[in-house]
């Protein structure tokens, strides 16, 4: 055999660098990566130590500390770079595990891990229910700080379970199926950009006096990227009702109907679809500190006690593992 026929028998870079099809593993390393991912915070929750969110965190808050102008340009800019920043090293992460589909799985499993917050968040509403249940108000109070950001101070049982179940609603969006569908749209990039932009509207996105204006465009840049999950939510919320033994029905009439009166584009679906799902009315009077909100009257329901947090803990699961294996079935279909 002649050294041109030897040759013609190896495979070429472009046969060597295709996965094969058929493959799980190889031919769609990033759905295997969300699948696994999404698995990783549905057992074991937010990385207890080191969080990337949280170093995240602190960078923006140091660069806010050099850049802050009673601005919106200035606040512009800052969340450009921020976001930014975090979308730029998805894009590379993307680059170097092109060609190496395990590394491209075990780098987007470990990326969706972090910027997942489903199984925490329905951890924390357990601890607000254990604390009321115990009858131990200041420790419910104080723990309220993780899942709203409302003055607490004067809150009986009730409006914490109010609150408490409307942050669930919200935040089964923020916290899981944005980032899914972001993963499945964009990728790595789509899983650090997604997050960096919630976690900046978490930080400036404030109507105080310093963030009015400062915090402007991270607050309508967030409304715009959770536009298109929140109503996946309440798709999901009324497709997955009878798992927390909920009313589809219900679910669909209140989000049409009093979707759009919150005040919020994208957290009035979420809330109202989970009010309607449990037969619940939520909405009413929120203080965050010198701030007053009168928020509508969502669901036709009774207001929710104790016992609701439980329920809208398990709806909130249902509906983020329905996002999870949407989102891996839909880039399954991409194949990368």
């Amino acid at each position: 055999m002649s050294s041109a026929d030897a040759r013609a028998l190896l495979p070429t870079r472009t046969q060597r660098s295709t996965p094969r099809a058929g493959t799980w593993w190889t031919g769609s390393p990033t759905a295997a990566g969300l699948a696994l991912g999404a698995a990783a915070d549905l057992l074991l929750a937010d990385p207890r130590r080191r969080h990337p969110v949280a170093g995240f965190g602190q960078a923006a808050a140091a660069l806010e500390r050099r850049t802050w102008r009673d601005s919106r340009a200035a606040g512009a800019g800052y969340a450009g770079a921020c976001v930014g920043t975090a979308t730029a090293l998805g894009a590379a992460l993307h680059r170097l595990t092109r060609d190496r589909p395990a590394a491209r799985t075990a780098v987007t499993a470990l990326t969706t891990w972090a910027v997942l917050g489903g199984t925490s968040l329905g951890r924390a509403a357990t601890t607000m229910d254990r604390h009321l249940a115990a009858g131990d108000l200041p420790a419910a109070r104080e723990h309220l700080s993780s899942l709203a950001g409302r003055d607490p101070s004067a809150l009986g049982e009730a409006e914490l379970v109010r609150a408490t179940v409307e942050s669930v609603a919200e935040n089964t969006s923020d916290a899981a199926v944005a980032p899914l569908f972001w993963g499945a749209v964009a990728g790595l990039p789509g899983l650090l950009g997604y997050r960096a932009a919630n976690t900046l509207d978490a930080m400036v996105g404030y109507r105080s006096a310093r963030y009015a204006r400062f915090g402007w465009a991270a607050a309508r840049f967030d409304d715009v990227v959770n536009w298109v999950p929140a109503r996946l939510t309440a798709v999901l919320t009324v497709a997955t009702a009878p798992l927390a033994g909920g009313s589809p029905a219900g679910a669909w009439r209140t989000w049409r109907r009093d979707g759009a009166a919150h005040p919020s584009p994208n957290a009035g679906r979420c809330e109202a679809s989970l009010a309607g799902a449990l037969g619940l009315q939520l909405g009413g009077r929120n203080v965050y500190g010198s701030r007053v909100e009168e928020r509508p009257a969502l669901g036709d329901g009774q207001p929710p006690v104790r016992a609701d947090i439980a329920r809208a803990v398990r709806l909130s699961r249902a509906v983020w593992t329905a996002a999870a294996v949407l989102a891996s079935l839909s880039r399954l279909r991409r194949r990368g």
